[in-house]
């Protein structure tokens, strides 16, 4: 047993506080986020752009260019939903949540593919396109910005993103010594395929009622 604590906690001898409270800090905020999300509660978007703001600054210090990506994208996209969520932009209403729809499903295809070849882009600049948890890497930024997308658009299909996403990202933080966000998104795959069951009845009981 000692021998796996030691394990889990060994990158972190070698981290300043100031490092391991600022992934503390961030962890904690994404799980308030998360709880946020599921309730359909708007306060998912401050409380998640200071977690985003943190891991943006994590994640390009240990040249997670990807996720580095992802989290400026979840702040900008974070004030947006923030908007979005309280007022739709003709009827000045707000938006329900509902399901995908083949125009939906068409914008997002297009998202991911223009975000996976971005991030390519980005990896070859600086010359870190080598191993397997780049391209890991580079797949979970499309993931995640077509999840964040349809999240700010309140379409069901986001936990799907958030459930694959968090899945594959677990390795990788590992990979990287990010012990306490590897275990956090362990704990996020079940988060989300709790939100996506709610949502999911919160939408079918609007097509009924």
């Amino acid at each position: 047993m000692n021998d796996w604590i030691n394990i889990l906690l060994s990158p972190y001898y070698h981290n300043s506080c100031f490092h391991i409270i600022l992934e503390f800090t961030a962890v904690a905020f994404t799980i308030f986020s998360v709880f946020c999300a599921q309730r359909n509660n708007i306060w998912v978007y401050p409380i998640g752009i200071v977690s985003t703001i943190i891991y943006s600054y994590l994640t390009f210090m240990s040249s997670l260019y990807g996720d580095f990506i992802i989290n400026l994208y979840y702040t900008l996209m974070s004030f947006y939903g923030w908007h979005a969520w309280i007022y739709k932009k003709d009827e000045n209403k707000k938006i329900p949540i509902t399901f995908c729809n083949k125009k939906d499903y068409f914008y997002t295809s297009i998202l991911f593919l223009l975000t996976c070849i971005f991030s390519i882009m980005i990896y070859f600049f600086y010359g870190k396109l080598k191993s397997h948890y780049d391209w890991m890497d580079v797949l979970t930024t499309g993931i995640y910005f077509s999840g964040m997308y349809q999240m700010s658009m309140k379409k069901v299909e986001n936990w799907i993103f958030w459930m694959v996403g968090n899945g594959i990202s677990v390795p990788i933080y590992f990979f990287k010594g990010f012990i306490l966000t590897g275990i956090l998104f362990i704990f996020l795959v079940i988060l989300a395929i709790f939100g996506f069951f709610f949502w999911k009845k919160k939408a079918l009981n609007k097509i009924l009622s």
